[in-house]
Protein backbone atom coordinates (compact mmCIF):
# COMPACT_ATOMS: atom_id res chain seq x y z
CA UNK A 1 0.00 0.00 0.00
CA UNK A 2 1.31 3.42 -0.87
CA UNK A 3 2.16 5.79 1.88
CA UNK A 4 0.10 8.36 -0.03
CA UNK A 5 -2.97 6.22 0.28
CA UNK A 6 -5.00 6.86 3.45
CA UNK A 7 -7.89 4.73 4.53
CA UNK A 8 -11.17 6.61 4.68
CA UNK A 9 -13.52 6.12 7.67
CA UNK A 10 -15.77 4.01 5.45
CA UNK A 11 -12.86 1.71 4.64
CA UNK A 12 -11.97 1.12 8.27
CA UNK A 13 -15.56 0.63 9.28
CA UNK A 14 -15.90 3.88 11.24
CA UNK A 15 -18.53 6.59 10.99
CA UNK A 16 -18.14 9.54 8.71
CA UNK A 17 -17.66 13.06 9.96
CA UNK A 18 -21.29 13.78 9.06
CA UNK A 19 -22.52 10.83 11.05
CA UNK A 20 -20.54 11.94 14.08
CA UNK A 21 -21.96 15.45 13.76
CA UNK A 22 -25.52 14.12 13.43
CA UNK A 23 -25.15 11.95 16.49
CA UNK A 24 -23.73 14.83 18.47
CA UNK A 25 -26.57 17.10 17.36
CA UNK A 26 -29.23 14.59 18.40
CA UNK A 27 -27.74 14.43 21.89
CA UNK A 28 -27.83 18.21 22.10
CA UNK A 29 -31.45 18.34 20.97
CA UNK A 30 -32.58 15.76 23.54
CA UNK A 31 -30.63 17.51 26.28
CA UNK A 32 -32.27 20.82 25.33
CA UNK A 33 -35.76 19.26 25.46
CA UNK A 34 -35.07 17.67 28.83
CA UNK A 35 -33.77 20.97 30.20
CA UNK A 36 -36.84 22.83 28.91
CA UNK A 37 -39.17 20.30 30.56
CA UNK A 38 -37.31 20.61 33.86
CA UNK A 39 -37.45 24.41 33.72
CA UNK A 40 -41.19 24.30 33.00
CA UNK A 41 -41.80 21.98 35.94
CA UNK A 42 -39.67 24.17 38.21
CA UNK A 43 -41.61 27.30 37.17
CA UNK A 44 -44.94 25.54 37.76
CA UNK A 45 -43.86 24.43 41.23
CA UNK A 46 -42.67 27.95 42.05
CA UNK A 47 -45.94 29.54 40.89
CA UNK A 48 -48.10 27.03 42.76
CA UNK A 49 -46.04 27.42 45.90
CA UNK A 50 -46.26 31.19 45.63
CA UNK A 51 -50.05 31.27 45.24
CA UNK A 52 -51.77 32.32 48.45
CA UNK A 53 -55.29 31.25 49.25
CA UNK A 54 -57.66 34.12 50.13
CA UNK A 55 -57.73 34.96 53.85
CA UNK A 56 -61.51 34.59 54.14
CA UNK A 57 -64.19 32.30 52.78
CA UNK A 58 -67.88 32.03 53.55
CA UNK A 59 -71.32 30.95 52.53
CA UNK A 60 -74.81 32.44 52.43
CA UNK A 61 -77.02 29.95 54.25
CA UNK A 62 -80.37 31.67 53.83
CA UNK A 63 -81.91 34.99 52.76
CA UNK A 64 -85.32 36.39 53.68
CA UNK A 65 -87.03 39.53 52.39
CA UNK A 66 -89.83 41.39 54.18
CA UNK A 67 -91.56 44.15 52.17
CA UNK A 68 -93.18 46.89 54.30
CA UNK A 69 -95.67 49.63 53.51
CA UNK A 70 -95.50 52.10 56.39
CA UNK A 71 -97.68 55.08 57.32
CA UNK A 72 -96.48 57.66 59.83
CA UNK A 73 -98.67 58.36 62.86
CA UNK A 74 -99.44 61.97 61.97
CA UNK A 75 -98.18 63.16 65.37
CA UNK A 76 -94.70 64.51 66.06
CA UNK A 77 -92.54 63.89 69.13
CA UNK A 78 -94.29 66.71 71.02
CA UNK A 79 -97.76 65.38 70.32
CA UNK A 80 -98.58 68.00 67.70
CA UNK A 81 -100.46 66.94 64.60
CA UNK A 82 -98.59 66.69 61.34
CA UNK A 83 -99.29 65.34 57.90
CA UNK A 84 -99.09 61.58 57.58
CA UNK A 85 -96.59 60.10 55.18
CA UNK A 86 -96.38 56.73 53.52
CA UNK A 87 -93.27 54.98 52.36
CA UNK A 88 -92.17 51.55 51.22
CA UNK A 89 -89.07 49.64 52.13
CA UNK A 90 -87.78 46.07 52.09
CA UNK A 91 -85.91 44.46 54.97
CA UNK A 92 -83.37 41.89 53.81
CA UNK A 93 -82.15 39.32 56.34
CA UNK A 94 -79.17 37.07 55.59
CA UNK A 95 -77.70 34.24 57.65
CA UNK A 96 -74.08 33.59 56.70
CA UNK A 97 -70.89 31.87 57.78
CA UNK A 98 -67.48 33.53 57.59
CA UNK A 99 -64.27 31.53 57.92
CA UNK A 100 -60.74 32.78 58.56
CA UNK A 101 -58.31 30.50 56.74
CA UNK A 102 -55.30 32.75 57.26
CA UNK A 103 -52.77 32.78 60.10
CA UNK A 104 -53.79 36.26 61.29
CA UNK A 105 -57.00 37.66 62.83
CA UNK A 106 -59.55 39.18 60.46
CA UNK A 107 -61.21 42.43 61.52
CA UNK A 108 -64.63 42.85 59.96
CA UNK A 109 -65.67 46.50 59.81
CA UNK A 110 -68.44 46.72 57.22
CA UNK A 111 -71.19 44.57 55.70
CA UNK A 112 -73.03 45.67 52.58
CA UNK A 113 -76.05 44.25 50.79
CA UNK A 114 -75.91 44.96 47.06
CA UNK A 115 -78.97 44.73 44.82
CA UNK A 116 -79.09 45.51 41.12
CA UNK A 117 -82.48 47.03 40.35
CA UNK A 118 -84.05 48.41 37.20
CA UNK A 119 -82.32 51.78 37.65
CA UNK A 120 -78.93 50.36 38.55
CA UNK A 121 -77.04 49.10 41.62
CA UNK A 122 -78.20 49.92 45.16
CA UNK A 123 -76.21 49.30 48.35
CA UNK A 124 -77.46 49.15 51.94
CA UNK A 125 -75.22 48.84 54.99
CA UNK A 126 -76.05 46.16 57.54
CA UNK A 127 -77.53 47.31 60.83
CA UNK A 128 -75.54 47.15 64.04
CA UNK A 129 -76.41 44.47 66.57
CA UNK A 130 -78.39 47.04 68.59
CA UNK A 131 -80.49 48.05 65.58
CA UNK A 132 -80.84 44.41 64.56
CA UNK A 133 -82.55 43.68 67.88
CA UNK A 134 -84.73 46.79 67.56
CA UNK A 135 -86.14 45.49 64.29
CA UNK A 136 -87.82 42.60 66.11
CA UNK A 137 -89.24 44.95 68.71
CA UNK A 138 -90.71 47.17 66.01
CA UNK A 139 -92.00 44.25 63.93
CA UNK A 140 -92.94 41.39 66.28
CA UNK A 141 -94.36 39.46 63.35
CA UNK A 142 -90.76 38.78 62.32
CA UNK A 143 -89.95 36.86 65.52
CA UNK A 144 -89.50 33.63 63.54
CA UNK A 145 -86.48 35.19 61.81
CA UNK A 146 -84.75 36.14 65.03
CA UNK A 147 -81.45 34.36 65.60
CA UNK A 148 -77.93 35.19 66.70
CA UNK A 149 -76.90 38.49 65.15
CA UNK A 150 -73.66 38.94 63.24
CA UNK A 151 -71.58 41.85 64.60
CA UNK A 152 -70.53 44.21 61.83
CA UNK A 153 -67.26 44.78 63.73
CA UNK A 154 -66.48 41.15 64.55
CA UNK A 155 -62.95 39.78 64.97
CA UNK A 156 -62.43 36.32 63.45
CA UNK A 157 -59.38 34.50 64.76
CA UNK A 158 -57.26 32.17 62.58
CA UNK A 159 -59.13 28.95 61.82
CA UNK A 160 -62.36 30.28 63.35
CA UNK A 161 -65.78 30.20 61.65
CA UNK A 162 -68.38 32.80 62.56
CA UNK A 163 -72.09 32.35 61.89
CA UNK A 164 -74.83 34.92 62.32
CA UNK A 165 -77.67 36.93 60.80
CA UNK A 166 -77.77 40.59 59.79
CA UNK A 167 -80.41 42.89 58.29
CA UNK A 168 -80.29 45.65 55.68
CA UNK A 169 -83.03 47.98 54.48
CA UNK A 170 -83.84 49.32 51.02
CA UNK A 171 -86.24 52.24 50.45
CA UNK A 172 -87.96 50.61 47.49
CA UNK A 173 -91.33 49.10 46.71
CA UNK A 174 -92.08 45.41 46.61
CA UNK A 175 -92.43 45.66 42.83
CA UNK A 176 -88.94 47.13 42.52
CA UNK A 177 -87.53 44.41 44.75
CA UNK A 178 -89.23 41.65 42.78
CA UNK A 179 -87.73 43.06 39.57
CA UNK A 180 -84.16 42.95 40.88
CA UNK A 181 -81.51 41.49 38.60
CA UNK A 182 -78.87 40.53 41.13
CA UNK A 183 -78.13 40.29 44.86
CA UNK A 184 -74.88 39.77 46.75
CA UNK A 185 -73.16 40.68 50.01
CA UNK A 186 -69.80 42.36 50.60
CA UNK A 187 -67.81 41.78 53.79
CA UNK A 188 -65.06 44.37 54.19
CA UNK A 189 -62.04 43.54 56.38
CA UNK A 190 -59.37 45.90 57.59
CA UNK A 191 -56.04 45.45 55.75
CA UNK A 192 -57.40 42.45 53.81
CA UNK A 193 -59.37 41.96 50.57
CA UNK A 194 -63.15 42.13 50.81
CA UNK A 195 -65.19 38.95 50.50
CA UNK A 196 -68.21 38.94 48.18
CA UNK A 197 -70.81 36.18 48.62
CA UNK A 198 -73.78 35.41 46.38
CA UNK A 199 -76.78 33.42 47.61
CA UNK A 200 -77.38 30.20 45.71
CA UNK A 201 -80.71 29.25 47.26
CA UNK A 202 -84.04 30.93 46.57
CA UNK A 203 -84.85 34.05 48.60
CA UNK A 204 -87.78 33.53 50.96
CA UNK A 205 -90.35 36.27 51.38
CA UNK A 206 -91.80 36.73 54.85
Amino acid sequence: MSLLHQDTPEEIGGPTLGEEYTKGSSHVVWASIAAAVLVTIAIAIYVLAGEKKPPSTGDVLQVWAHPLHSVTSGVDANGAKMATETFDHVLVFARVTLHNQSDKPLFLHQIMTNATLGDGPHTSYAATLTDYERVFLAYPELAALHSKGLPVDATINPGETLEGTFVSSFRITKQQWDARKDLNFTFAFQYQPSLVLTPHAAITEQ
